[in-house]
């Protein structure tokens, strides 16, 4: 008789506490939400129990022992802390909103607000929010403020997506347009001839270019560089020249043609050119820089005044 009143007070202790139940010290969460058996293992009739409002992407939750068991008397569960060390550790994994959606969704906007196809974005010092692993988020762009002039814009960024709370972020940049020429591939150094594989053609914006730049890419190949050009330069006009086939400091041979007659004499380059430039040579016979225009390899024309010069054999 005494068994079974034993028996039965325990059997009635667990009706009235309800289902036997194991702590859950860490839970991956994947639900915007916390759930009773986001905490504990064994409550199958309760486990869609909303507890509340669990941490964003990236973040934690930390239920401590005190907390645990008021949860668990609330909500009729057998479980007790055995000591103040027990807890449970929800986490709520993210991870960063692509930047490329992000892009497209502002490129979008200032398209529509009568920005270039082609334009540049720059989103300076723009950081991505976490959304959750699992959410499919959708970005869009709301309350455009777009300064056409300076390119300037200031914006709404709003992410919705299943299993995620909506995201508001405020977000401003830049929007440049852009245009399609020639860039160095790699660093050239002054001097230098332009080989194919020196040249690719890229957009760059237009605010950066300075000058007249060179537009087609067959234009620069062959020519020389004055001074060095860093990589994904544009090619100024300028800044390129047909080789030089007389180099300062050579001697050259100094050709002047009058009718029936070729006078030539040995000079001095004093600066280099390309063909059909005009550059300085060091006529010997006066000991003066005349100008001459080179005609070839080490070779230049000189105007019929400017004499005395050895008569050569013809």
């Amino acid at each position: 008789m005494c068994r079974l009143s034993f028996a039965l007070i325990a059997l009635c202790a667990g009706f009235a506490y309800g289902e036997a139940a194991t702590l859950r010290p860490n839970t991956t969460l994947h639900a915007p939400t916390v759930r009773l058996s986001d905490l504990f293992d064994g409550v199958d009739s309760k486990a869609d129990r909303i507890l509340g409002p669990g941490p964003g992407p990236g973040g934690r939750i930390v239920v401590e022992a005190p907390q645990l068991g008021a949860i668990a008397r609330q909500f009729g569960v057998d479980w007790r802390p055995a000591s103040s060390a027990d807890r449970a550790v929800l986490d709520r994994p993210g991870r960063p909103l692509r930047r490329d959606d992000v892009m497209d969704a502002v490129r979008s906007a200032l398209i529509a607000a009568g920005a270039s196809a082609d334009c540049d974005v720059d989103l300076a010092g723009f950081t991505p929010p976490l959304v959750p692993l699992e959410a499919v988020p959708r970005p869009v762009v709301s309350d455009l403020d777009y300064d056409a002039g300076v390119g300037r814009f200031t914006a709404m960024l709003s992410v919705t997506g299943e299993g995620m709370d909506p995201l508001h972020v405020r977000v401003d940049g830049r929007a440049d347009d852009t245009v399609l020429v020639p860039v160095a591939t790699a660093r050239l150094l002054a001097g230098s001839i332009l080989q194919p594989n020196d040249i690719r053609t890229a957009r760059v914006r237009t605010s950066i270019i300075r000058g007249d730049v060179v537009r087609n890419v067959g234009d620069a190949f062959g020519m020389q560089i004055k001074r060095a050009i860093a990589p994904g330069q544009p090619l100024l006009a300028n800044d390129l020249m047909h080789p030089s086939v007389v180099i300062k400091g050579a001697t050259v041979l100094m050709m002047l043609d009058s009718p029936g007659i070729t006078l030539t004499a040995q000079g001095q380059a004093v600066e280099s050119g390309a063909i059909g430039e005009r550059i300085r040579v060091l006529n010997p016979s006066s000991r003066a820089a005349v100008e001459a225009e080179v005609i070839g390899p080490d070779r230049v024309r000189v105007a019929p005044s400017v004499l005395p010069m050895k008569v050569s054999a013809r």
